[in-house]
């Protein structure tokens, strides 16, 4: 499974560490084009790393800043993309399986342990299948697609 990581420079040190622990697991992770630096901005990689999952079908994402929170909002602009900002393993677990998220996105002063356990669960989660999750994702693609017509 291929899986694209950026963050700020807030989340710099945790993403290395991550991406140092997914590759010993054999897992095919890509990093951002863009470096870290005192001055990046968390839009620029949230939409790297949201082009990059919307171009491979069945790859994920991971995000990192201070809190997640300024990230996954500049993902979800991204046509397609659907990240939520997870504080533990069963927002990770939810994110996937019934709202159907493509990327996460976690706080940079998380410890690695605790962001593994999340970033695990998220990639060993089964998309959404039943009807009731679907039914809700489809309307979110519908709206963005302007296809939406329930209101």
């Amino acid at each position: 499974m291929k899986i694209y990581i950026g963050s700020d420079h807030r989340g710099a040190n945790l993403k290395k560490e991550i991406i140092n622990s997914l590759t010993e697991d054999g897992f095919d992770v890509k990093d951002t084009l863009l470096k870290n630096s005192e001055q990046d901005d968390y839009p620029d990689f949230a939409f790297e790393v949201g082009q990059n999952v919307l171009n491979n079908k069945d790859a994920l994402g991971i995000l990192i800043c201070g809190n997640g929170i300024g990230i996954s909002i500049a993902a979800n602009k991204v046509k397609g993309i659907r990240c939520a900002r997870v504080f533990n393993e069963d927002d990770a677990f939810k994110s996937k399986n019934h709202n159907g998220a493509n990327i996460i996105a976690i706080a940079g002063d998380l410890p690695l342990d605790d962001a593994m356990k999340i970033i695990n669960v998220f990639i060993s989660t089964k998309p959404a299948s039943e009807e009731r999750h679907l039914k809700r994702i489809n309307k979110i693609i519908n709206y963005e697609s302007g296809k939406y017509n329930e209101l």
